[in-house]
């Protein structure tokens, strides 16, 4: 072995070959585009590990420095061309038309002091709120294939992000309107009227909590099994799909209780005597403003966690 002086991968690279020019990518003829998607796939890491992987496997000499200011060059010169190429082939994997597509929302940060026009502080998916971010739309379709994708300055509000993206994408394209699905971080009036007086069909995941206490009620009031699943008429003519599960219920009630024994160990040793958030896991939220009310407060939660699935 002493006398081995590089190692080579390169069957893995033989097989992506194919399926990278099959797809049709093989159009951008760019050598480093082509070596980052497959050491993406074989080795995901960091920038700097990726430079390490290629230099050692397969004597490609790139610097971390460079790699960077590659990826500016690939935003501006090949963006809009491998939209299009995943486009066309997620088009035809799922039989030549895009039914539904499936939006969604992340924030990426940067270890930098200063914001930009771009990176700005705002609420980060992370928990890194004082880092400057970017906010990132994605869309996809049936399976996850990728449709396109948008960046946002990083304290753009999530739920401004999705009618633009989607309408740009239908029109780019010339397409019917699509069935959009998304979270209910997206879920709002403003949204749920402009999906409706542009044509779209909708499924959004719902936030019961910001509904009526009547509507609650009919909630809280169904007796569903494990696997069920019901239909009800919802607030402004929307439809409601209720359904139980056990495992779920079960993971919600361990985080629950976990974090009970966390605000009772606080309150047993007078940790918790300032203002709080208190957060659980059912997504309920209590604000306790006043010393006065932790204990009560407690009491209420240490029910919910008892009972409550």
């Amino acid at each position: 072995m002493e006398t081995v002086e590089r190692i080579t991968v390169s069957g893995t690279e033989l097989l992506l070959d194919r399926i990278f020019n099959d797809i049709g990518f093989n159009v951008i003829n760019d050598d480093i585009f082509r070596w980052l998607v497959y050491s993406k796939i074989c080795f995901p890491a960091s920038k700097l590990k990726t430079c390490d992987y290629l230099n050692t496997y397969h004597g490609l000499e790139f610097h971390v420095q460079g790699l960077y200011r590659y990826f500016d060059k690939l935003y501006n010169n090949y963006k809009e061309t491998l939209q299009l190429i995943s486009f066309e082939h997620t088009r035809k994997i799922l039989g030549g038309s895009i039914n539904i597509v499936f939006y969604d929302v992340t924030t990426l940060y940067f270890e930098v002091d200063l914001e930009d026009d771009l990176r700005k502080t705002g609420f980060s998916k992370e928990g890194k709120h004082q880092s400057p971010q970017i906010v990132l739309g994605l869309l996809v379709g049936l399976e996850g294939y990728p449709l396109a994708y948008e960046i946002f300055e990083g304290n753009k509000f999530e739920g401004h992000t999705m009618i633009p993206v989607i309408e740009a994408f239908r029109k780019k394209y010339k397409l019917p309107a699509p069935i959009v699905v998304a979270d209910y971080g997206l879920l709002s009036k403003s949204n749920i009227e402009e999906l409706r007086s542009n044509g779209y069909e909708f499924i959004l995941g719902a936030r019961p909590k910001a509904s009526s206490d009547k509507s609650k009620q009919r909630l809280l009031g169904l007796e569903l099994e494990n696997g069920e699943s019901k239909l009800l008429d919802w607030e402004e003519g929307l439809k409601m799909v209720v359904s139980y599960s056990d495992k779920r219920a079960k993971k919600d009630r361990i985080n629950r209780n976990k974090g009970l024994r966390k605000l009772e160990k606080q309150l047993k040793t007078g940790k918790l005597n300032k203002p709080i958030l208190i957060t659980e896991a059912t997504t309920n939220t209590l604000k306790c403003r006043e010393k006065s009310r932790l204990v009560s407060t407690w009491k209420s939660l240490k029910r919910m966690g008892n009972g409550m699935a």
